[in-house]
């Protein structure tokens, strides 16, 4: 069964360990947490304090993407607080295989972001390493935007590679992800959802997390 990341970026940060217990109860599979630092993308969200804290509101595991310059810095800290993958962007990375082996250094899953506009064969040779394929389907920055559906030929893309190469790394989507968006993304090759508004602006958490995972 497909899994399901809600990503706290759309959560009600005044009352983060609430709605974590909530989407707790609704048996999600992970954590989504976006690490922005207003340079590689045009907002600033949080850094490893906040997510110690999550971590100590949580048995889950925590889905952490850093869209920060230079990521390799930062790579320590965000283990320590409590990341279990850790997820840099590709368009950030100088030395991407230097930066994987860093990751898988402290034990924890490794992962790399594309952004829409990436195309999916500059990250062919360093796939066999990634246990995280994460195929951004907006630009990332900011919740709550459209969909771009010129992504899902790049999922199908991802899919294939990894089916022809016997690899093991699972394909994340994040962005847009709405239960009849899920549809496309799963036939696509998708295995993990990460979904903001669609679950935290619902009326309904554990109904919508139930309409994504059977998409």
């Amino acid at each position: 069964m497909i899994k399901v990341a809600p990503s706290l970026l759309s959560a009600d940060f005044k009352n983060i360990e609430r709605e974590i217990k909530r989407v707790e109860r609704c048996k999600v599979d992970l954590l989504h947490l976006d690490v922005m630092d207003g340079h590689f993308v045009p907002n600033i969200t949080f850094g490893p304090m906040i997510v110690e804290a999550i971590n100590r509101c949580t048995q889950l595991p925590l889905d952490v993407h850093l869209m920060v310059e230079a990521p390799d810095s930062f790579v320590e800290s965000f283990v320590k607080s409590g990341a279990d993958w850790l997820t840099v962007s590709y368009e950030t990375c100088r030395h991407l295989h230097r930066t994987i082996n860093l990751i898988k250094s402290f034990k924890i899953n490794a992962g790399c972001a594309l952004n829409p506009a990436t195309p999916f064969c500059l990250i062919e040779p360093a796939l066999e390493e990634l246990d995280l394929l994460l195929l951004m389907t907006v630009n990332p920055g900011f919740g709550g935007q459209k969909f771009i559906p010129s992504v899902l030929s790049k999922i199908e893309e991802a899919k294939r590679f990894i089916q022809r190469h016997k690899l093991k790394t699972k394909i994340e989507v994040d962005g847009g992800i709405n239960p009849q968006i899920a549809k496309l993304v799963k036939k696509a090759g998708a295995n993990i959802l990460v979904a903001g508004d669609a679950v935290f602006k619902s009326k309904n958490y554990c109904r919508t997390i139930k309409a994504l995972k059977e998409s």
